[in-house]
């Protein structure tokens, strides 16, 4: 509550007044722009005008709580009556006397949190920041308190009356104006702002709010808080509170889910569960967590709750440790938040292995939606890494799998780190006999390389052209002999591609050419294009660096009959088309991007091989065109 006072020989004189018990009216102006400050609140602190509501019910909770806190016994409820034009809030708090609501009500930057005798149950207090009533501008433009307090038994009652354009008049009322302890707060909806104040929006909103507050509140009749919370009643079996949670969450997130996960963090006063996605999530996207601050709802958003791994699932808590924001719709980076992420997190690595000791069938379901979660937190896991190393699923030669299983069929565990890589490799590698593992999705090619730490004794290594081509069967020297001017013919044709031809003999006899290189061809390769395309001053800082690496290389399959027949071939000029065949053909298998140079090269050669199928029915007798 955040007023300032613009005159303290008012505040003295309506004191004075109070003291004989007779009614008295002093008016008053803010020393602030009104206006402006709830365009900010409503533009700039608060997401949406609903908060309004969220303020009216922690300040009536706060005063019940500042009650118990002297009187363990006192009434504690609240109650709303709303009708689209105003609101009425009344509550059976501490409430305020003449001397509060001039100290208190009517200080900017002070809050009615922290007067004498208030001070001692200030940490059970929802409110930090004294923005109080001011919020309640946001729908209303006029605003009317009636309080009468419990610290001081013979106080009168005492009215406050503010206005959107920035005055207020403050008076002491007759006993019978407010026979018990509390407070009243009356709303009138500014234009506009009608649909704020119905019944329906009021009763939604409070139990959004809340429904996990410690006293009785309710709107009319309808009770707004549902105690115990979900997570902490008694259901009659283990089944009855999967299905009891599985309800609450569809009905809080709009889906059922996998399964949930108790957050139970004593220490940090924490409650709630973690209920798993049914369906996968890109770890880029950003939960949303409703978290709860003593009962209150704090926000339905909350992004920093969590770990980055643990995007699989969504939480529901309540706590009374966390620090909120300024705007109390976020949660304030500090060391208790990140102690509590963290244990957060651990509750739910517990969950993953409590699941692969006792529940592999749920385990594989989950694995099977969500194993990017897992290889996220696993790469920088060790323990959880050794725990999730049979479950795991990998892209391997030898099919979907996990790598304890592949590490047990492979001497060496080989990878790529591009999927690129490995669909140029792997029908190859699997004719051949050599183990590969695809690392060329998200996290894989780190766990790979982590094996090792967990799985003393496993071989790992980085497939690289080298290694297959190693793998693959030389031909007979006399026959690549005979077939030295095919080979030239075809080194002449790629050389400006900086590609090599080399003849292997492997399987499957199905593919007649491998095209093979890794990154630093890859990256040559880029480099010679863009000093191509350059001018010359950019062209020789280009050249500058251009290294020793490996060029790619088209590997021609001497057990293929089409590449039997183009090697007997003797026109340089048909041998060099059919070349390029070759070489776009083990390009679109590889399922690599093209260069613009690919693509030309491609279209040089269909054009070319139509033309010479056009005319080779037509040439003179005797003509050879092998």
């Amino acid at each position: 509550m955040d007023f300032e006072t613009s005159q303290s020989s008012q505040a003295s004189q309506t004191s004075q007044a109070s003291q004989s018990h007779q009614q008295s009216q002093s008016a008053h102006t803010f020393q602030v722009d009104l206006r402006g400050l709830v365009d900010l609140l409503s533009h700039h602190l608060y997401s949406s005008p609903k908060v309004y509501l969220r303020e009216l019910l922690q300040n009536a909770v706060d005063a019940l709580t500042a009650r118990r806190a002297g009187e363990p016994d006192a009434p504690a409820r609240v109650r709303l009556f709303a009708d689209g034009t105003t609101l009425r809030v009344e509550d059976t708090g501490i409430g305020l006397t003449e001397t509060d609501v001039h100290e208190l009500l009517a200080t900017i930057g002070r809050s009615s949190k922290r007067a004498e005798g208030l001070q001692e149950a200030r940490s059970d207090f929802l409110g930090q920041f004294g923005i109080g009533l001011l919020a309640c501008f946001v729908v209303a433009d006029r605003i009317r308190v009636v309080s009468r307090s419990a610290r001081v038994p013979d106080a009168p009652p005492v009215e406050w009356t503010a206005c959107d354009d920035g005055s207020y008049t403050v008076r002491t009322l007759p006993r019978s104006a407010r026979p018990e302890p509390g407070t009243t707060v009356h709303l009138q909806a500014r234009a506009g702002a009608g649909e704020w104040l119905t019944e329906e929006r009021v009763l939604a909103l409070a139990r959004d709010f809340g429904s996990l507050l410690p006293y009785d509140v309710r709107v009319g009749e309808e009770a707004v808080t549902d105690l115990p919370a979900p997570w902490d009643r008694s259901y009659p079996s283990p089944a009855a509170r999967r299905v009891a949670l599985a309800r609450h969450c569809h009905e809080l997130f709009g889906f059922t889910p996998l399964d949930s996960i108790d957050l139970d963090v004593p220490l940090a006063g924490i409650r709630g569960v973690a209920y798993v996605l049914p369906s996968a999530v890109s770890p880029a996207q950003r939960a949303g967590h409703r978290v709860h601050l003593k009962g209150m709802l704090l926000t339905d958003r909350a992004e920093q709750l969590l770990p980055d791994w643990a995007f699989f699932v969504r939480c529901v808590l309540d706590t009374d440790s966390l620090r909120p924001t300024a705007s109390r719709e976020a949660l304030y980076e500090d060391e208790t938040l990140a102690g509590v992420r963290e244990a957060l997190g651990e509750r739910i690595r517990s969950w993953l292995a409590d699941l692969a000791a006792g529940d592999p069938e749920r385990l594989a379901a989950f694995l099977s939606v969500h194993h990017l979660g897992v290889k996220s937190l696993a790469r920088h896991d060790a323990e959880m890494l050794r725990t999730m190393l049979p479950w795991l699923p990998f892209e391997t030669t030898d099919g979907q799998m996990s790598l304890e299983e592949f590490a047990q069929r492979h001497p060496v565990v080989h990878f790529t780190r591009t999927v690129e890589e490995y669909r140029q490799v792997a029908p190859i590698a699997s004719a051949q006999g050599i183990g590969v593992v695809n690392g060329g999705y998200t996290y894989d090619s780190e766990l790979v390389e982590a094996l090792p730490s967990v799985r003393p004794g496993t071989a790992v290594a980085e497939l690289d052209a080298d290694t297959v081509t190693a793998h693959l069967d030389p031909v007979d020297p006399a026959e690549e002999l005979a077939l030295s001017g095919f080979l030239a013919a075809a080194r002449a044709r790629l050389d400006p591609l900086g590609c090599d031809v080399v003849l292997r003999a492997f399987h499957p006899l199905s593919v007649p050419a491998l095209h093979l290189d890794d990154r630093a061809a890859r990256h040559e390769q880029a480099r010679a294009q863009a000093e191509a395309q350059a001018d010359d001053l950019w062209a020789g800082i280009l050249g500058s660096l251009r290294g020793s690496a490996p060029r790619a290389r088209l590997v021609l399959n001497h057990l293929n009959p089409l590449v039997r027949r183009i090697g007997s071939l003797r026109d340089a000029e048909l041998i060099g088309t059919a070349t390029e065949s070759l070489y776009g053909q083990a390009l679109l298998m590889a399922q690599r991007p093209l260069r613009p140079a690919d693509s030309a090269l491609l279209n040089r050669a269909f054009i070319g091989l139509l033309e010479w199928a056009t005319h080779h029915g037509t040439d003179a007798p005797g003509e050879d065109h092998r």
